[in-house]
């Protein structure tokens, strides 16, 4: 389907123009020569031609992939770079004023990714400059892995291990090396490198209309950083899946792109194409590099994970693998000015995770009272059952409440409490004392404490800390229905002073109020408390189903507009109504009296 994305823009046509202004504006190191829109160059503010005593390094292309390549200028890394069009090769008379600009009697290396446009561009601008005096030398860049080996001139493309090129060429040119030695190093450094890419969508252009031929369920083997078609299209995976088949593409022995063997050291860059979120960048990062260790029998040296050479708004990664050398690893540590090169990442490596320090929690009880036991009491029979009727609902409404959620929130309840039932569940068949009412209710404030984040989590956390001690009076004894309604009373007030929620501001508890209202009426007017805990739950229900009715007072749904909440209940709400009814039903369908 095609549709013209959104942008935050003015003119389409000036979109470059604009974003240099903004980032030397951010950065006060950068300048650019005054020749807009024709000459569009970034350079170090610190160098000029007359002074600079280094070799210059120099990069450039069409823009579209910010931050490269204007993001790396700084001390360490490029002295300038020239920005064509989006995804337009700079002109011959933009690179020959960079050129001009930076370049003293040291020369300057010009980096060149491999696409026909910046080759005859950079190379036409290198020979006019070589002719002016300057010392020129190029290396070109094509680490591409997903395409089968080249084909007539082409080659492989130009991508995001370029990036790693220009970090060992500016480190080398900052140590003082000569022109033929950092051109030397950056043409051994793109020997050594390979990258494939995998995209979700294509990107959107400015001012044009762009059209998604991927489609919500495919996903694109090598597709290049202007669109270009990839490799292969194919069916959406487990992450896990389309790692390895990156990895296996780049290292492969059939293609030879890099010289990588079992042994080697390495370094890994995972690179977002524009629109990927930073998690799931490091979901890839945590997979790959097992994989790298255990099953290429590589030493993983250096990891760099971000966006470092984009195209646009594209949905995607990339995956870089470099061999490392002391010499490499000495120019990645190198310090650097460029503002977007990670300066976290260097050579120490200590552990990636440690013990978590136990609180005195389950060691100080007596292990008699937290197992499970050998013969349940009729009320621990009765406990089990309405606390796994309840978990059962939940999980089996969790589609519901996402859903509601998505309305009047942030989309996640139902996941939340799925994922707080379903650990409750398989803790309470492994240990909790349900002969011990108390125990047992401060151990599902545990499990939840344990894996449910959010604030349903702590919430339900700080009602079952609330309601414990009231089931504690007579250990001896079963627990009276009088206690269980001062529990819940318990939980609510809880829950209303520390979370500051009351009757009617649309949360958990309108269901929870109402019920407690109702269950506590029914006692003392003498019903049974089988018959009272249903009517209770009938109240919860009632409760949980007015919400749709009411203006949200606390929580993210107290954002939304009045419009919006009318067309769904307060999920929290429905989630309690629906673990309370079924906890009451099950008991008044295996309740006996004694």
């Amino acid at each position: 389907m095609a549709s013209q994305g959104k942008k935050l823009i003015n003119d389409p046509k000036d979109v470059v123009t604009e974003y240099i202004e903004g980032l030397v504006e951010t950065y006060p190191g950068l300048q650019h020569l005054d020749g807009f829109p024709e000459v569009k160059v970034v350079l170090r503010a610190d160098v000029s031609s007359e002074t600079y005593d280094k070799v210059a390094v120099i990069c450039g292309g069409g823009s579209g992939h910010e931050p490269a390549q204007a993001g790396y200028v700084g001390e360490g890394m490029l002295t300038a770079a020239i920005c064509g069009d989006v995804f337009v090769s700079p002109p011959v008379d933009s690179i020959l004023a960079g050129i001009r600009a930076v370049t003293g009697p040291m020369g300057c290396l010009l980096i060149v990714t491999n696409y026909t446009g910046d080759r005859l561009n950079f190379g036409l601008a290198a020979e006019q400059a070589k002719a002016e005096g300057y010392k020129v030398e190029t290396v070109i860049v094509g680490d591409d892995c997903a395409l089968p080996p080249r084909r007539g001139i082409i080659g492989r493309r130009g991508l995001a291990g370029t990036i790693l090129v220009n970090k060992v060429a500016g480190a080398a040119a900052a140590a003082g090396l000569s022109l033929a030695e950092v051109a030397a190093e950056a043409k051994h450094a793109s020997e050594v490198i390979g990258t494939m890419g995998v995209a979700l969508s294509v990107c959107t252009l400015p001012g044009l209309v762009t059209s998604d031929r991927l489609g919500p369920e495919k996903i694109e083997l090598g597709l290049g950083i202007h669109g270009e078609p990839g490799a292969a299209v194919a069916d959406l995976q487990p992450v896990d899946v389309i790692i390895s088949h990156m990895l296996q593409q780049i290292l492969s022995t059939e293609t030879g792109y890099v010289p990588i063997t079992r042994g080697n050291g390495v370094i890994l860059m995972v690179n977002g194409l524009g629109a990927t979120p930073v998690m799931e960048l490091m979901i890839a990062v945590g997979k790959a590099v097992p994989k790298l260790q255990l099953e290429h029998g590589l030493a993983v040296d250096r990891v760099y994970t971000g966006s470092f050479m984009t195209s646009l708004d594209m949905g995607g990664f990339s995956i870089t693998i470099m061999k490392s050398d002391e010499s490499i690893l000495r120019r990645l540590d190198a310090p650097t000015k460029a503002p977007y090169w990670p300066v976290a990442v260097d050579g120490s490596r200590p552990p990636a995770k440690i013990p978590i320090a136990m609180p005195l929690s389950r060691s100080t009880k007596s292990d008699e009272s937290l197992c499970w036991p050998l013969k349940l009491t009729q009320q621990g029979n009765l406990l089990e059952m309405a606390v796994e009727a309840a978990l059962n609902a939940i999980i089996g409404l969790t589609d519901s409440l996402n859903e509601w959620d998505a309305k009047v929130g942030d989309g996640d309840c139902g996941s939340i409490m799925y994922k707080g039932a379903t650990a409750v569940l398989d803790d309470m068949k492994k240990h909790y004392p349900l002969n011990d009412a108390a125990e047992t209710i401060s151990e599902i404030g545990s499990s939840i404490r344990r894996v449910m984040g959010g604030t349903s989590g702590i919430l339900y956390v700080i009602m079952c800390k609330a309601a414990s001690p009231h089931l504690k009076a007579n250990r001896q004894a079963d627990v009276t229905a009088k206690q269980w309604a001062e529990a819940l009373e318990a939980a609510i007030t809880a829950v209303s002073k520390y979370g500051g929620a009351s009757a009617g501001y649309r949360t958990l508890l309108d269901a929870l109020i109402p019920a407690s209202q109702v269950l506590k009426e029914r006692l003392d007017a003498g019903d049974d408390p089988v018959t009272a805990f249903v009517l209770s739950s009938e109240a919860a229900v009632a409760g949980a189903e007015s919400t749709v009715h009411m203006q949200a007072q606390a929580g993210r749904s107290s954002y939304v507009s009045e419009d919006v909440l009318a067309t769904a209940p307060d999920p929290g709400a429905m989630a309690v109504a629906s673990w309370y009814r079924a906890a009451a039903l099950a008991v008044k369908d295996n309740y006996k009296v004694a």
